[in-house]
């Protein structure tokens, strides 16, 4: 018998969601470095951060503000990158949810992923994609 998944509704899902796919970026081989070595996330820190931008996405809430974009420029980052970015997020969020939102929210990464991408060709044209 198959397994009936929830729809992403409430505050919980969303910080689930997050705390999933964060846990797998941290061990990821391609990810993990960027985020350890090179960004060296404060996770105490970026994880609400992350609750509020998703939140806000997701839900509505008005519990984010900042330049999402702004912190993605420094870093050494192309298109494989945000190809395994998105393959992490999708699979987090298919192995707990199932629904229009979890498909919506998938459409908003993959949005969010391909704007960032072309954003950062711009700036900085000789980087590899």
């Amino acid at each position: 018998m198959e397994e009936t998944k929830p729809d992403i509704q409430t505050e919980a899902d969303v910080e689930r969601m997050v705390c999933a796919f964060y846990a797998q970026v941290r061990v990821d081989a391609e990810l993990g470095p960027i985020f350890e070595e090179v960004a060296k996330v404060d996770w105490e820190q970026h994880l609400p951060r992350m609750y509020g931008f998703w939140k806000k996405l997701i839900l509505g809430e008005a519990s984010y503000r900042g330049n999402p974009f702004a912190v993605h420029v420094p870093l050494p980052i192309d298109g494989r990158h945000f190809e395994r970015w998105l393959a992490l997020f999708e699979q987090s969020i298919d192995e707990s949810f199932a629904g229009p939102v979890a498909e919506h929210t998938k459409l908003r990464a993959r949005s969010i992923a391909h704007i960032f991408q072309s954003k950062l060709a711009f700036i900085h044209p000789t980087r590899k994609d």
